[in-house]
Formats: C-alpha cells, structure tokens, sequence
C-alpha cells in the first residue's frame, strides 16, 4: 500500500476511525495533529469526526551527528522524553544534550505562539482524544505527545497514523488505549516510503489549514 499524499492518508485512516465511532468508542472526541506533517492528515480525520482540530506541538531531539535520528523528544515545558536504548547505544547522557534541548524547546515555543496564535490549548479531561501524525517511525515523539496528553487525564487516547513500522508499535505499548493504523508494512525504513508526495509542510500551511478547521 503506498498513499498519494497526506489528504488521502488522511481519508483512508479517518475511515477506520468513523467505523469505531459509530460503535460507541469515541465519545466527544478533539483531534490533535502532530505539525506540520500530521495536520492535513487530522484535518481530514477530524472532518469525518465532525470533532474540533487542533495541534500538539512536539519537537524531536536529534542525535549531534545526525538529527534526523530522534533520541527523545520535546512537548511544551515537560522534561525532555528520552529513547534510553539509543542513548546508551551513542554514549550520550541527557545532559550532554542540553543545547540541542533548549533549542528545540525555542523552537517548540516559536510554533506554538504561531499555530494557536493565542487560543488556549483544548480541554482534554474525559475526552476521546485521538493523536495524529502521518507515520510512525521510532515512536520517539509520539511516546512524548501521548504522555502529555494522558496527564490531562483523557476519556479514551488513541494514537492514529497512515503507516507504522512494527519497533513503533511495540515501543508505545500502554502508552495509548489504542493505536490505529492503515498499513502495517513487513519492512519500514522510513514514512515518506510509503507517500507519492511527500513534500514538507510550511507553517503558512499549518496557520491555513488550522483556521479553515475554525471556520476562519
């Protein structure tokens, strides 16, 4: 299964997610997308919800030598959330990546003030809240998204992507009530794998989209 792009990922996986509604299994449910690639994934999801959108900041900690490789991850002014078996595997403690933290944290904050730009974050307590991202590779920044959300005490939390790796899925056992997928592929490397356009996202997008979902 490859998906055309993030919209049609979004309609595959908002299918699924309809079918547990109409069973009784998400009452009152707020979308939450992880930015910028998750946000026209959930916007979709959320459409077919007929539930409010709205965005879960989350920055990924990179490695020093190769931020693309998340070792932990950021959500507003919680402590970091660290992959403790990559740092052991790259001889790292979390305090030697103290710069990469606090730029991140920046950067986590910049985000914030644009996308909500001003709106108090949602009410989550007794909610279904459903946690959205176009994929899911590690698991290192969904692990951090779903622990915030879990202390504001939700109804139900479920984390749904397109596509997911197996490690992924392992990682993040107990951390959501339920984890909802459209593909599970035998082999991942990595989530643009499975997209024809993959093209990244720019916050102008992210803002636009946001206040459509608001009717703005």
């Amino acid at each position: 299964m490859r998906f055309q792009d993030r919209r049609q990922a979004g309609r595959e996986l908002a299918a699924l997610l309809v079918e547990r509604q109409r069973r009784g299994r998400l009452d009152d449910p707020v979308v939450l997308a992880l930015p910028r690639g998750g946000v026209p994934v959930a916007d979709e999801v959320a459409g077919a919800l007929g539930a409010p959108l709205d965005v879960l900041v989350v920055r990924k900690i990179g490695a020093p030598y190769n931020p693309e490789v998340g070792i932990g991850a950021l959500v507003g002014d919680q402590p970091p959330v660290f992959d403790e078996r990559a740092l052991s595997v790259l001889g790292l403690t979390p305090e030697r990546l103290g710069v990469q933290v606090r730029a991140e944290r920046d950067e986590l904050h910049r985000r914030e003030r644009l996308y909500r730009a001003g709106r108090p974050a949602p009410e989550l307590g007794g909610r279904a809240v459903v946690v959205v991202d176009d994929g899911l590779a590690t698991g290192v920044t969904a692990r951090a998204a779903l622990r915030a959300v879990r202390a504001a005490a939700p109804g139900r939390l479920l984390l749904a992507v397109p596509v997911c790796s197996h490690q992924a899925v392992m990682a993040l056992e107990g951390e959501a009530d339920e984890i909802v997928y459209a593909y599970l592929p035998p082999h991942f490397d990595a989530v643009g794998q499975w997209y024809d356009d993959f093209a990244q996202l720019t916050d102008d997008e992210v803002v636009r989209t946001l206040g459509a979902a608001r009717g703005g």
